[in-house]
C-alpha cells in the first residue's frame, strides 16, 4: 500500500474531501502534515512546530519511493521527486523532472523582483473548476503511480 502525503499548510478543504473520497476505492493510505497552526481532522495526521520548514522536513521524512505528495511549494515538489516519488498540487498540476527546473527559476525571479520592491500577484480564488482538475490529475497520477508498481 502506498501512501499519499498531504502537505496540510496550504491545502484546500475541498482537496482533502477529494482524497478521502478515493482512499477505499484505492486503497491508499491518507498522511496529513501540517503545523500547530492548522486543525485537520484525520486519525492520520502529523502535527509538527511552527517553523518555516517543519512541515516541509516532516513531509520528506515521511515519503517514500512511489508515494504521491499534494503540495503547493515547488522546492518540496523538487524534493519529492528527487526521492523518486510523485508530486501534484492542489490545482492539479503535476511536478515532472521536465518541469521543476523551469519553475524554480521562476520562484527565483520573482523572489529577487520582490525583494527589489516590485510586487507580484497572488493565486486565483479557488474554483469548481480547480477540485475537477485536481481530481482528475490526481486519478490520472494514481494509475500511473500503481502501473510503476507492478
Amino acid at each position: 500500500m502506498f501512501k499519499i502525503i498531504v502537505d496540510a499548510d496550504a491545502c484546500p478543504r475541498s482537496c482533502l474531501g477529494i482524497l478521502k473520497k478515493h482512499r477505499a476505492s484505492w486503497g491508499y493510505h491518507l498522511l496529513t502534515i501540517s503545523s500547530v497552526d492548522h486543525q485537520i481532522e484525520s486519525c492520520h495526521h502529523i502535527m509538527v512546530e511552527k517553523g518555516k520548514d517543519s512541515t516541509d522536513l516532516a513531509v520528506i521524512n515521511s515519503t517514500n519511493r512511489g508515494d504521491i505528495v499534494v503540495t503547493q511549494d515547488w522546492g518540496l515538489a523538487a524534493l519529492v521527486l528527487g526521492k523518486g516519488a510523485y508530486a501534484i498540487s492542489p490545482a492539479g498540476r503535476v511536478f515532472n523532472e521536465a518541469t521543476i527546473v523551469f519553475l524554480l527559476e521562476e520562484r527565483s525571479l520573482k523572489a529577487k523582483f520582490r525583494r527589489a520592491g516590485g510586487r507580484t500577484r497572488g493565486p486565483s480564488a479557488r474554483t469548481a473548476k480547480d477540485d475537477r482538475r485536481f481530481e482528475a490529475n490526481f486519478l490520472a497520477l494514481l494509475a500511473e503511480a500503481r502501473n510503476s508498481r507492478d
